[in-house]
């Protein structure tokens, strides 16, 4: 049998893939990301199939019940938040299943940078404005980013950014990101897309994080930053511009 990695969106139900319903229709379990997963996404789920809150399971233990589930012959829906390409820890857990023996696959999702996108109603890459997206997190302690991926250096590129897990840092990002972007470069901070209680702040990089604490945001959010998100008077994309051809 086969344990399947599924994004479940960012929050909404019905955002997830019709491929990733179809896998929770039939799974004997399925192991989910507590309260950031809709109770409508796991009605889904077989009436007889063993759901299991893992976000407070550790490592060890979530992919041991996967294993066991496996052996028992059954399928196996591992829910992410999102999608399983960002911050998932889907690459810690695959790598223990392959040295079990255990047969893995991966649907991808709606990520929570795209999520916020839609509700902003922009599009990312603008002609002209920017064509490249930065998908970072704002670093929480020491040593938890690589060397070399830091705010200053990919802001240093002028690139539109999307930073996760970024609330508690506010301040400590546009501090860092104001040299290079300017004072009234275009933000916005997307708490819980998609989701009830979502919340929206336009804003720019100056008055971004006074707003967002006026606002009481206090949800996971994503910052965007970039001029991508205000622009306008900007050239036809080569693909459809009239002289094209």
């Amino acid at each position: 049998m086969t344990v399947y990695f599924v994004g479940a969106g960012p929050g909404a139900a019905d955002l997830i893939t019709v491929r990733g319903r179809e896998l929770l229709g039939r799974c004997g379990l399925c192991l989910y990301p507590g309260s950031m997963t809709p109770t409508d996404l796991l009605a889904s789920c077989p009436p007889d199939a063993t759901l299991v809150d893992a976000s407070n399971l550790s490592l060890g233990e979530a992919v041991a019940r996967i294993v066991a589930a496996h052996r028992r012959g059954l399928d196996v829906v591992r829910l992410c938040s999102g999608d399983p390409s960002l911050y998932s820890t889907v690459a810690e857990q695959m790598r223990v299943l392959d040295k079990e023996g255990v047969p893995h696959a991966v649907v991808p999702g709606v990520s929570a940078f795209a999520a916020s996108a839609a509700v902003l109603g922009r599009e990312l890459t603008v002609p002209g404005v920017g064509q490249s997206l930065v998908i970072t997190r704002a670093r929480s302690r020491p040593g938890s980013m690589p060397p070399g991926e830091t705010l200053s250096n990919f802001a240093r590129t002028g690139t539109t950014l999307a930073i996760y897990l970024v609330i508690n840092h506010l301040e400590q990002v546009v501090e860092e990101l104001v040299p290079y972007y300017g004072a009234d470069c275009p933000a916005a901070a997307v708490a819980l897309a998609s989701q009830r209680g979502e919340q929206v702040v336009r804003s720019t990089l100056s008055r971004i994080a006074p707003d967002v604490r006026a606002a009481g945001v206090t949800r996971i959010a994503t910052l965007l930053v970039g001029r991508t998100l205000e622009a306008e008077g900007f050239p036809d994309s080569f693909l459809h511009s009239d002289t094209n051809g």
